[in-house]
């Protein structure tokens, strides 16, 4: 194969100016996802050019919904990512979305499947591996990343709204505006700041998912660094304790701020959430500074991590609620 198209999605008009015979198309060593577009079997997996080939074979078609937010890195629950069948190892298995029940396959199944749309009135798109949509389309709800086309990040999470739990949404859009400047690290620059999305939303009357859209608005929060923070955020405020923020300072005993993942000033009570990152002997050293300077500021903080998470609702509030009575809450 010519080196232009050997790592990546090519569609046969490619193929054709780079002299490649009808035979050699045919051979084992590619994989046909749809019916004018060949991908090597050798070739990384890469979203982005895979949607670029179908929009090369269709300049009316562009990325949407759930791909639109992967290609744009957003995060998405594993049911929703994209998780090909190219005839090479399948994939493990995961909890199927909320929505599952729906009729169309690519409901039962999204990870399965592009999504790709063309603006209402148009033909539906129909390829194999597609779910197809008509979306009603204004100025800037598409955009062009190197040739490719998809729709505008607050669009997409718009259209989100027709597809994900209202939790998975926040989730997505806390990352979506997220944004802070501490006194460490280089500033966290917001794909899309918080009163931007807010006259989107608001001019947004007429597209699937907008109402779901401006009921996860108002649960946005601005400096979210994982999604796991969001949901254990989210977490507690279902349970009906004090609300936490996101990227809260802490001023030690010498009046230099401290940043917690999330805190409640009213009661002096952080918490932090534990990747596997914390686990490198470097970070841990970090922690440790950071912990003692936040105790002897007088707050009380509780670590979170994945185990717990997986523990569940009650087993995390309950931990929470026991720090915050010992700083004062009284309920």
């Amino acid at each position: 194969m010519p080196p232009e198209i050997n790592d990546r999605p090519f569609v046969l008009t490619e193929a054709v100016t780079a002299g490649i015979s009808p035979s050699r198309l045919k051979a084992a060593d590619l994989y046909r996802p749809s019916r004018g577009i060949r991908v090597p079997k050798s070739s990384p997996p890469d979203l982005a050019a895979l949607v670029r080939s179908h929009t090369r074979l269709d300049p009316d078609t562009f990325g949407s919904l759930i791909t639109a937010a992967e290609i744009l890195k957003l995060p998405l629950p594993p049911w929703a990512e994209f998780r090909p069948d190219n005839g090479g190892p399948v994939t493990a298995a995961v909890e199927p979305p909320p929505w599952g029940k729906k009729s169309g396959a690519h409901f039962r199944e999204p990870g399965r499947f592009l999504h790709l749309a063309r603006r209402g009135g148009g033909t539906l798109p129909r390829r194999r591996g597609i779910a197809g949509h008509r979306l009603k389309v204004r100025d800037g709800d598409l955009i062009d990343i190197d040739g490719l086309r998809l729709t505008s990040v607050a669009r997409t999470w718009v259209d989100l709204g027709s597809v994900l739990p209202l939790e998975d949404l926040i989730v997505a859009g806390d990352a979506i505006v997220s944004e802070h400047s501490r006194t460490f690290g280089e500033p966290k620059h917001p794909m899309l700041p918080l009163p931007e999305l807010r006259n989107f939303v608001a001019g947004a009357n007429g597209i699937h998912g907008v109402r779901k859209a401006r009921e996860a608005l108002e649960q946005l929060r601005i400096g979210v660094d994982s999604p796991p923070e969001s949901k254990l955020r989210l977490m507690l405020d279902d349970a009906g304790l004090p609300e936490f923020s996101p990227n809260c300072r802490v001023d030690d005993a010498m009046g230099r701020p401290v940043w917690t993942d999330l805190g409640c000033a009213r009661f002096r009570t952080c918490l932090e959430y534990e990747g596997l990152h914390h686990l490198l002997p470097e970070q841990q050293a970090l922690d440790s500074y950071r912990d003692q300077r936040v105790f002897e500021a007088g707050w009380r903080q509780v670590k979170i991590n994945r185990i717990d998470m997986q523990r569940g609702p009650e087993w995390v509030v309950s931990r929470v609620r026991q720090a915050l009575r010992k700083q004062g809450w009284q309920q």
